[in-house]
């Protein structure tokens, strides 16, 4: 039996990538709480800021998911805060954060394509 509480885990990564790019332009990094893009407004990761992240951790795949892992957390816990009674589902957070991710891969089809 556990007797004691567990503390609330540290902050997750600073959400400071993807990185400008051109590096004169807006970065299509969050604006916290809300979590929408500071460039184009849209829900982040936005369409651009999958891109560049995927170009920037296009050799570290594993580095990327652990950083869309902590920065999950961190917009749940955000979300949660702003609106507990209509923040978003926990399957939609992890489709929008984490289930795009490039390190995914499709099962293989087997001989003869069946089903």
């Amino acid at each position: 039996m556990i007797s004691h509480q567990l503390g609330q885990p540290p902050d997750g990564p600073k959400p400071d990538r993807p990185r400008p790019y051109p590096l004169h332009a807006t970065p299509h990094t969050p604006l916290r709480p809300m979590w929408c893009c500071r460039a184009c407004g849209q829900p982040w990761p936005c369409p651009t800021a999958r891109l560049l992240l995927r170009s920037e951790y296009e050799d570290n795949r594993i580095g990327l998911s652990i950083y869309l892992c902590g920065l999950l957390y961190e917009a749940t816990r955000d979300l949660y805060r702003l609106n507990p009674n209509d923040a978003p589902a926990p399957a939609d957070m992890f489709a929008r954060f984490v289930g795009w991710g490039p390190y995914r891969r499709h099962p293989p089809v087997p001989p003869g394509g069946g089903c």
